[in-house]
């Protein structure tokens, strides 16, 4: 059931609703201690009671726990109450990237500069070995201090030391092996053979958001579930500068080379990826 305005969780007064999705509700809500609005994102009590929406729901909590950048959604809370899981977050005021996309091709400047502060928060995660597996518009809010990465509810963590408990809590596999996670458009092959995914899994996303933020058109696209799935394994998106003729040469490049089938082939670290799109951004690559 939704929540209503004056509902009160803890010291958080509901105010107004957000969004809702398939891991629950978003609210803005105000904190009775702090004086400040926040976002509060609950999970509905019937999925409380499903053990995969409860242990997922506690994954995204214990994963953005873990960190700290300025274009990361910052977790401020995490709390239960009348069989209802809830998380504390900052709120945002702007609009998410698909909202923005709506209205068709972002202008090459704000291109690069939000593809370098979503490649640099990709990159901060990745460091802590967190790896998000659901990246898309949708899950990127365009703010005024600028890109900020939200949603780590598919997140996983790897590589984490044995004897850090609440890490090993968050590594074990949530689905049985070969289950899909994630949106379509923007998953990379492996992940749609169910194969394990890592930092490049989420690069192979980023670059199909790039792509979109540029053209104003999804990287991959299909008149079924089935016919976009072959579109990712077998076929290679329009080259930007067919949509977009004073794209620089090195944007095509490095999107490219985010989409590659191959993890191998792909960029092998988001820094990598963000350092690149700074040197476009300040004029390293020229019209040919």
């Amino acid at each position: 059931m939704a929540l209503t305005s004056g509902t009160k969780i803890g010291p958080y007064e509901i105010l107004a609703p957000l969004g809702a999705g398939g891991m629950g509700e978003v609210y803005r809500a105000r904190d009775s201690r702090l004086d400040r609005d926040v976002a509060i994102k609950v999970l509905p009590a019937h999925l409380t009671r499903s053990p995969e929406f409860k242990q997922r729901f506690e994954r995204e909590a214990k994963s953005i726990s873990q960190l700290s950048h300025p274009n990361i959604c910052t977790l401020y809370d995490v709390g239960h109450k009348d069989e209802t899981d809830y998380l504390v977050m900052e709120m945002l005021e702007g609009e998410t990237l698909a909202q923005r996309l709506t209205k068709g091709a972002l202008p090459l400047e704000q291109v690069l500069k939000g593809g370098v502060e979503i490649a640099s928060a990709l990159d901060a995660a990745h460091r802590k070995g967190v790896v998000h597996r659901d990246l898309k518009p949708g899950n990127v809010m365009l703010t005024k201090g600028g890109a900020k990465l939200l949603d780590f509810g598919l997140a996983k963590s790897s590589g984490v030391m044995d004897s850090d408990p609440s890490a090993v809590t968050i590594s074990q596999p949530l689905t049985s092996k070969g289950t899909i996670l994630g949106t379509f458009q923007y998953m990379a092959p492996e992940q749609l053979e169910g194969a394990e995914a890592d930092a490049r899994t989420d690069i192979f996303a980023f670059g199909a958001v790039l792509y979109e933020m540029s053209t104003g058109k999804r990287a991959f696209e299909g008149a079924s579930r089935a016919s976009l799935i072959a579109s990712i394994m077998s076929s290679q998106p329009r080259a930007i500068s067919e949509l977009q003729p004073m794209t620089p040469p090195a944007l095509d490049r490095l999107i490219r080379k985010c989409l590659a089938k191959d993890p191998d082939a792909r960029w092998q670290n988001a820094a990598d990826v963000a350092d690149e799109l700074r040197w476009i951004a300040e004029g390293g690559s020229q019209l040919g």
